[in-house]
């Protein structure tokens, strides 16, 4: 299987090289690393007796028992294979070694706080954030892209302590999504939810043949190439369900139709290389307001859900997004 580093350990990677560099030069020559554990524990432990001049006063320090400290020093000479201090009356003074240590052991320290903050950053935060998944919008213009942007908005204003993280797919990856943890919440283009699932729905819009000649849709499908979303899409299931209702078999098969799963481009298509389609006719009015659309009858309607996973964490975030949505959308008191 390969493996491949996401951006965050890119960014992390020339100080996790350091700090194994200087984890490795930490060993004499003949010690074997594997031969006994050391943990970063005892190299701090020891950069605090090496600063303070004094097991004594660095027991104190620590709130341990002196001779515990004494002991978990020994151990990491002996691991190390190095004699890190030469200990006497007047107070414990660093070897040639040790000094050397000294440095390299308070330099790993540091490394290891900014690797492991920023884990643990990361992991809190993933824990806290909310993943939304939704269906992609056509362009900035469009109604979905206003209501998420409305949604983000009036998310950081009510949970600013709770991250909403929003990613766009087709509604079989959304799904998909769904299942394996990859989404808290979806946003689908769906005529009706899956047995699994529980949500509610938050818009509707109608649907039109947009770039097309004339005012007769089968004529206007019929007389230009299609470009259409990939079956993967609730919005393709539903333009499914047209171009059955308006060709038998024989005259679908003659169709020219060009499954693009990106609606940017679909639109791109339809505005400058003369195909049709069969798209949300709200959000392409936003866009372009002049191109010429056939609106499809009100049985044809999109139906946009917000929906989840039957389940109490799932059903939580659920609700907390669906309680901001309608709340973006009251009007303001008067």
């Amino acid at each position: 299987m390969d493996l491949a580093f996401t951006l965050e350990a890119n960014r992390l990677a020339p100080l996790i090289a350091e700090a194994a560099r200087l984890a490795c030069g930490l060993y004499a020559a003949e010690a074997n690393p594997f031969a006994s554990t050391v943990r970063l524990q005892a190299l701090g432990r020891f950069v605090e007796v090496a600063e303070r001049g004094s097991i004594r006063q660095a027991a104190r320090a620590l709130m341990l028992g002196q001779p515990r400290l004494s002991r978990q020093l020994a151990h990491l000479e002996t691991a190390l294979g190095h004699t890190l201090l030469k200990r006497g009356t007047g107070g414990t003074v660093l070897t040639e070694t040790g000094l050397r240590l000294r440095e390299d052991c308070g330099r790993l320290l540091q490394l290891w706080g900014q690797i492991s903050r920023t884990s643990e950053d990361r992991f809190r935060r993933a824990q806290a954030t909310v993943r939304l998944g939704s269906i992609m919008p056509l362009g900035y213009e469009s109604e979905i892209a206003r209501q998420l942007a409305k949604l983000t908005a009036n998310w950081a204003v009510s949970r600013p302590k709770q991250p909403l993280f929003i990613s766009s797919n087709t509604a079989e990856e959304l799904l998909r999504g769904l299942t394996n943890g990859t989404f808290d919440v979806v946003l689908l283009d769906t005529e009706k939810l899956p047995e699994d699932l529980e949500g509610a729905p938050i818009a509707a819009s109608g649907l039109a043949v947009v770039g097309a000649k004339g005012s007769d849709i089968a004529v206007a499908l019929r007389n230009q190439p299609i470009a259409l979303p990939s079956p993967r899409s609730g919005l393709r299931l539903r333009i499914d369900t047209v171009l059955d209702m308006t060709f038998n078999d024989t005259e679908r098969d003659q169709l020219s139709l060009l499954e693009i799963d990106s609606i940017p481009v679909i639109l791109n298509l339809v505005l400058h290389y003369g195909f049709a389609s069969v798209l949300p006719l709200a959000s392409v009015a936003a866009i372009r307001p002049a191109l010429h659309s056939i609106p499809l009858p009100s049985a044809f309607d999109m139906q946009y859900w917000l929906c989840w996973l039957r389940s109490a964490g799932r059903s939580a975030a659920g609700m907390a997004v669906l309680d901001t949505i309608e709340r973006a959308t009251m009007p303001a008191p008067q």
